[in-house]
């Protein structure tokens, strides 16, 4: 990293600059920090592209895209703003080297699982990418950066806006256009209809370099026709490929799209190892990890200016890395000591940012900061949203409000542009997510969130982040909601640590079936419901009942099982994710259910429980007050 150039701003939008990263052909590129103390590399256009109405149409469309992409597996999209007269756009900060450094200049070929590892963690974020709706179009290992917990793809659709521009005929002056010579797809060789596909094909490239430290097609220096040639019509040079990795790699590398598997099914046929790197690759992280915490070192304490308000001194910001040549990695020394030392640093670097950037639930409202008594006696910072848009907003996203099949919940708090200001929990009829939106802007009339993080999933590893979301206030009570081309009207609804209508709480009961169950005594089915906030187990079931033989015949013994359930929604309807089974009480015989709302009706003077599920129309189980 480079100090701060004299002609270089001190700050972009919210973002302080700490440092140059370097220049492109789109534009310059910022180490910058939030005013939360987040690390983000703020990219600013070059002025002769921002003079360009195209250009500034197709980055616009593009920087929308990569919001709505959400951070999975790739570099989040922090802010923007793409109508100044320097248009901009901050991402998160991924501190990790590239796979063509780790494997061109420093270390060589990856071994064969490090390989599985990165095709299973670069597939996964293909496919998040994918299901956005967008295609990367130019994965390359400068654009996959290793990291301790996976890769990360960086730089997937800006080039889209770069290649809308009139360059005069000169199809280097940008320097990406349809792709990178050597990792490209045929389809992209042809000047052919490119999807998901070609991404495919272009990560067996990538995951063939990885293994080999060659591209499978040559590279331009042989002539840039010649290598495309090679990619439509030749076979790749695969030599010295582990074995092992053959199958996978030719099979991303078929000419035919339709005969390469999508990034979902390599998924679900890789596993994903702990640790994934070589030690030599993590004891590099650690020396950027520790250099980055070094230029961090200087984040402005709470109640200290804002970092616009305090330009850097001449020569560089405060805390800027030394920018002379790394030290040579050294060589296979200290494997054990190594990743322990990398896994702390990365577990305390991740534990002040969520201390540091998410208020404490349930606390009375306030923050907790790093160093205090985890009693919430700090004060909230000064933020941006609008009081009109603080507080909780549920809506039905499928269904209607009496039978909703897919409902959504925000939870919006105070805070500035970049930090995680607010929770959101969506419900399926399988599926329970619960994640933290990032703040990208508000007015008195709009609010829009970008990046997120998944903090809870049920069942545990589906939930994918939500995508760019916005909120348009139309009554003090009623807001209009968007993500991508989902639309919806939420209603204010409580927020805080008590969400679950008084007249839920307590334990229902349902009463035996005399007539179709036998021994009406052994069977029993209750619901017991507690206070709490929306994303806790509120709710829990406990049913016993005969276990029988293959003829239907009562045996001994009974069968007992018992199962709880997050709230995701507390409005006109209590919404309940998908049962998760109690270990110390669950028989083999027993069934979890999916996701269920609960709501409660009077007949013959007495209060009812209903319970329906939100897979398909069925009538409800009904409870009673014990």
């Amino acid at each position: 990293m480079e100090s701060l150039h004299a002609e270089d701003p001190v700050s972009v939008g919210p973002f302080r600059l700490i440092g140059r990263l370097g220049v492109g052909g789109m534009g310059r590129v910022f180490l910058a920090r939030s005013a939360g103390g987040r690390t983000v590399a703020v990219k600013v256009v070059h002025a002769e592209l921002a003079a360009q109405d195209e250009f500034r149409r197709r980055f616009a469309r593009e920087v929308a895209a990569l919001e709505r992409v959400g951070g999975t597996g790739t570099a989040p999209v922090l802010g923007s703003d793409t109508t100044a007269d320097s248009p901009w756009v901050a991402i998160g900060y991924v501190p990790g080297p590239s796979l063509r450094t780790v494997v061109g200049d420093e270390f060589g070929p990856l071994p064969p699982a490090t390989v599985r590892a990165l095709a299973s963690g670069l597939a996964r974020a293909l496919d998040h990418i994918h299901a956005a709706g967008l295609v990367h179009r130019d994965l390359k290992p400068s654009n996959v950066l290793l990291t301790v917990d996976g890769p990360r793809i960086i730089d997937f659709g800006i080039a889209r806006a770069v290649d809308t521009v009139d360059t005069g005929g000169n199809l280097t002056t940008t320097g990406a256009v349809v792709g990178s010579p050597g990792f490209m797809s045929p389809e992209q060789v042809r000047g052919d209809r490119v999807g998901p596909a070609s991404d495919v094909f272009c990560l067996g490239s990538v995951l063939a370099y990885a293994a080999t430290g060659r591209a499978p097609f040559g590279t331009a220096d042989s002539g840039v026709h010649a290598t495309m040639f090679r990619i439509a019509h030749d076979e790749p040079d695969l030599t010295d490929l582990p074995p092992e990795l053959s199958g996978l790699i030719r099979a991303c590398l078929a000419k035919d799209p339709a005969a390469r598997p999508t990034a979902t099914e390599i998924v679900e046929t890789l596993p994903v190892a702990d640790p994934w790197l070589p030690a030599d690759v993590l004891a590099r992280l650690g020396r950027h990890a520790a250099r980055l915490l070094e230029a961090e070192g200087s984040a402005p304490a709470q109640g200290a200016p804002a970092a616009s308000d305090t330009p850097p001194p001449a020569g560089g910001a405060p805390g800027t890395a030394p920018t002379g040549p790394a030290a040579p990695a050294p060589r296979r020394r200290g494997r054990t000591a190594l990743l322990a030392a990398v896994t702390a640093l990365a577990v305390a670097a991740a534990a002040t940012v969520a201390y540091a950037y998410w208020p404490g639930r349930g606390d009375g409202g306030t923050v907790r900061t790093p160093g205090g008594n985890g009693k919430g006696t700090g004060a909230r910072p000064a933020g941006i949203v609008p009081a009109a848009f603080l507080g909780a907003w549920e809506g039905v996203l499928k269904g209607t409000a009496n039978a909703p099949y897919e409902t959504s919940r925000i939870e919006i708090t105070q805070g500035p542009a970049g930090a995680k200001t607010a929770v959101y929990t969506h419900v399926t009829g399988e599926l329970l997510c619960i994640g933290r939106a990032t703040l990208i802007s508000a007015t008195d009339g709009e609010l829009v969130l970008g990046e997120a993080e998944i903090t809870e999933s049920v069942p545990a590893r589906r939930c994918t982040p939500a995508a760019r979301q916005t909120l348009r206030l139309r009554s003090t009570d009623v807001v209009e909601w968007g993500s991508g081309v989902a639309r919806s009207t939420f209603q204010r609804v409580k927020a805080g640590p008590d969400v679950v209508p008084a007249a839920y709480v307590g334990t229902w009961k349902q009463a035996p079936d005399t007539v179709t169950q036998p021994e009406p005594d052994r069977w029993s089915y209750q619901v017991t419901i507690v206070q709490g906030p929306v994303g806790a187990p509120l709710v829990r079931f406990e049913q016993a009942y005969p276990r029988m033989d293959d003829q239907g015949n009562l045996l001994a013994d009974d069968v007992r099982c018992a199962t709880t359930a997050v709230v995701g929604g507390a409005g006109s309807l209590l919404v309940i994710g998908p049962e998760t089974r109690d270990p110390d009480s669950w028989d083999p015989d027993c069934a979890e259910n999916g996701s269920s709302n609960l709501r409660i009706t009077h007949w013959q003077g007495k209060e009812r429980l209903q319970v329906y599920g939100m897979t398909s129309d069925g009538e409800p189980a009904e409870f009673v007050r014990e």
